[in-house]
C-alpha cells in the first residue's frame, strides 16, 4: 500500500510518522475488502439506496415543501472568498 501516493492524490501532506500509522490501517481495510470479494453473491438481490427490492425497510422523509432561500449577502457572508456576488473557489482544472 503506497500511502504517500494516495496522500498526494488527495493533496495531503503527511509526515513519516503518519505514514507509519496509516500504512497498517490501509492494509487492514484492503484486506477486509478482499474478504468481501470472496463472498458468493450470486443469489443476493440487488439493493437500491440501502433498501431491498421488496421494500423490507421503510424510509421516512419530510414532505418536499419550498422554503424561502437565503439572501445573496447571507449566503456569501460565511464564504472564505467571494467575488462579484459569487462564491470564489480555487481553479480545479488546468
Amino acid at each position: 500500500m503506497d500511502v504517500r501516493k494516495i496522500a498526494k492524490l488527495a493533496h495531503l501532506e503527511i509526515t513519516d510518522e503518519e505514514v507509519a500509522v496509516y500504512t497498517p490501517q490501509m492494509a487492514s481495510i484492503v484486506s477486509y475488502v478482499e474478504q468481501l470479494n470472496e463472498l458468493d453473491t450470486t443469489n443476493v438481490e440487488p439493493m437500491i439506496g440501502g433498501l431491498t427490492t421488496e421494500g423490507a425497510a421503510t424510509v421516512t422523509v419530510r414532505e418536499d415543501v419550498p422554503n424561502a432561500s437565503f439572501a445573496q449577502e447571507d449566503a456569501l457572508s460565511e464564504a472564505p472568498s467571494s467575488i462579484a456576488g459569487h462564491f470564489q473557489v480555487p481553479k480545479v482544472l488546468g
